[in-house]
């Protein structure tokens, strides 16, 4: 695969990704400080591609111990070798479908950046950025449900998905044991409507939905905000947890 090199997290990470096609954006890093994962618990991802995500939330949290699953097997070789140029062990990537994943035991956190543009939208020249971004109807509940059978009671799940996709999701997180708990809005600018949304849940909790106050990415300026930048280069985390009512 032709790829080029590159950095996250302010270069704390090595990330190499295809040349052509699908690149990563903001939403894998933004997803990565969203998962509450501590050293030596197991992390699933769902359509991890070149690894950005896990790359990440093993940046932050050393320890961990990640499987990203994807479909494209040379997306997998990829991340395979972005986590061998970082030096980090504890990292395994799969070529499988989520549907047809059988991993060993379940896993403290599972975690999804799903594809969530609409079925009937432009068609991407490059079929594997179509393929990875293109969701048909009930894709996105459709990989919630499957998650949260992998996850061990009092573990999460997160998404990040488009808001667009919020009312297909909830439903998701409802059909199982780990109902939504925490939404986040991101919010692009000051007054502008939230695009994406991170939602996340807990396996077997049974807390009251609450809505976070949200993070707004860039300023008027159209820079990244001082709180975007703290995740995006400096590696903070984006806290999903309930806030206490005042």
């Amino acid at each position: 695969m032709d790829a080029t090199e590159g950095h996250l997290l302010g270069g704390r990470v090595r990330y190499a990704q295809p040349r052509t096609g699908f690149r990563s954006g903001i939403e894998p890093v933004l997803l990565a400080a969203a998962i509450p994962a501590r050293p030596g618990e197991r992390v699933l991802e769902a359509g991890s591609g070149a690894g950005a995500s896990l790359l990440c939330l093993m940046a932050r949290v050393p320890g961990v111990n990640c499987v990203g699953i994807e479909r494209d097997a040379e997306l997998v070789n990829l991340a395979a070798a972005n986590a061998r140029a970082n030096g980090w062990t504890g990292m395994t990537f799969l070529a499988a479908d989520i549907e047809g994943l059988s991993p060993q035991g379940l896993f403290d956190h599972a975690c999804a950046n799903p594809p969530y543009h609409h079925a009937a939208g432009t068609t991407s020249p490059f079929s594997a950025r179509d393929v990875a971004k293109r969701a048909m109807p009930g894709l996105v509940a459709h990989w919630v449900t499957m998650l949260a059978r992998m996850v061990r009671p009092g573990g999460t799940l997160t998404i990040i998905a488009s808001s667009a996709r919020l009312p297909e999701a909830l439903g998701g997180f409802d059909r199982t044991d780990c109902a939504a708990a925490t939404l986040l809005p991101l919010w692009p600018k000051p007054g502008r409507a939230a695009k994406l949304i991170l939602l996340q849940g807990t396996k077997g909790a049974r807390s009251q939905f609450q809505v976070l106050a949200g993070l707004t990415l860039h300023g008027p300026d159209g820079k990244f905000t001082s709180e975007t930048e703290a995740v995006l280069r400096d590696g903070g985390r984006l806290a999903l947890e309930r806030q206490s009512r005042k």
